[in-house]
């Protein structure tokens, strides 16, 4: 669940349920950290992030970046560990970056920030030199 979810909890929380007399030895995996909305002071859930949890819990069934059903084999191989990262897998991947495209914005910036400084230069130029302005005229050393 997500962080700030609970009065006085900041950090992510984890419910767990256990049943007895269960035929299977599986567990089911939710992560729901990105099921909510934003508060003030503490993050809420919604009808619908209830609804989604409570119908994904009962249906069981592996949804990509949402939840896992987990073999106690699986588990084994896992060093027994529950940390739910392990099995389900939230990792979203950055698109690419074009270098050539970000090269070219990065030209074009510095062109433009050139160009901002001239312009700023060529005003300070006309103002007139008075003892309050001096000291930004002054500062003109500064941009060349």
């Amino acid at each position: 669940m997500p962080a700030n979810l609970f009065f006085g909890t900041s950090i992510p929380t984890t419910v767990i349920i256990l049943k007895k007399n269960r035929t299977t030895r599986d567990v089911l995996f939710i992560d729901a950290s990105k099921e909510f909305t934003k508060g003030k002071n503490q993050n809420k859930f919604t009808k619908q992030n209830i609804n989604k949890i409570v119908h994904t819990y009962k249906k069981r069934e592996d949804i990509e970046k949402y939840a896992h059903v987990a073999g106690f084999d699986e588990i084994k191989e896992n060093e027994l560990n529950l940390n739910i990262p392990r099995y389900v897998d939230t990792f979203e991947e950055e698109p690419p970056i074009d270098i050539v495209e970000l090269s070219k914005e990065i030209v074009s910036l510095k062109e433009e920030i050139a160009q901002s400084q001239q312009e700023f230069l060529k005003l300070l130029d006309e103002l007139n030199v008075t003892d309050e302005s001096k000291d930004i005229i002054a500062a003109k050393a500064v941009f060349q």
